[in-house]
């Protein structure tokens, strides 16, 4: 049985909610991203002058990049939530791969699943 429109409206809030703190954490990223590229002292050279100022800068972009294409997967997931909900909200709430409820509290707590538990589980256990 598809879930109640109140349970559907819940949802999309939770998800529209994730998605602004997400574009919001990116935006952040950007901004410091841009900051690192342009020194403090308004050198706008993106490379130190000394060896070890240059590992860390190195490290300090490669730590921000990890964590903008974590976030960036973390939307992309969201959108697809909300496409789903948008286009065929009866089957919100449906694991995507043996078709049974995923359940209210996995949804609440994370409202961009796919699957219901087992099927996570095998999925990360590396099982058909």
């Amino acid at each position: 049985m598809p879930l109640a429109k109140k349970d559907l409206a819940h949802f999309e809030q939770r998800l529209l909610e994730e998605r602004e703190k997400i574009v919001k954490q990116l935006a952040q990223f950007d901004e410091s991203f841009s900051d690192t590229l342009q020194g403090s002292d308004g050198d706008l050279s993106a490379y130190s002058f000394h060896m070890a100022d240059q590992g860390t800068d190195a490290m300090e972009r490669e730590k921000a990049f990890l964590f903008a294409s974590k976030e960036g997967r973390f939307l992309y997931h969201i959108d697809e939530a909300l496409r789903r909900l948008y286009q065929t909200p009866e089957a919100y709430g449906y694991c995507q791969e043996c078709g049974n409820e995923i359940g209210f509290e996995r949804l609440d707590a994370l409202p961009h699943a796919r699957l219901c538990i087992r099927c996570k589980e095998r999925e990360e256990n590396g099982d058909s």
